[in-house]
Formats: structure tokens, C-alpha cells, sequence
């Protein structure tokens, strides 16, 4: 996921380990995609897309 956010933005991109199963993308500060919230990894594509709307 962090190659393909690398190739579409050309963006660095921060992998921060956490426990308790987080997983959460944030852009600029905000929120973008969230295991938690959600209950589910994102799907292939997804965070990508929601990036960029």
C-alpha cells in the first residue's frame, strides 16, 4: 500500500507501529481510513481513493 500511495502522489509515506490491531491512514493531519472505526482493513485500491477525492 505504501508503494502504491509513493507511485500515485509521489509522497512520503510514514509507517508508525501500534498495538491493538490499529491501523489508521491520515493525510495532512486527517483521518482518512480507519481499521478501528471501520472493523476491516481497507480493500486493494481504496485508500488511493479516498486520497484522492
Amino acid at each position: 500500500m505504501g508503494e502504491e500511495i509513493k507511485k500515485e502522489f509521489d509522497a512520503e509515506v510514514e509507517f508508525i507501529p501500534s498495538s491493538g490491531g490499529v491501523f489508521e491512514v491520515t493525510a495532512d493531519g486527517k483521518l482518512v481510513f480507519s481499521k478501528k472505526k471501520l472493523d476491516r482493513f481497507p480493500n486493494d485500491g481504496e485508500v488511493v481513493s479516498l486520497l484522492k477525492s
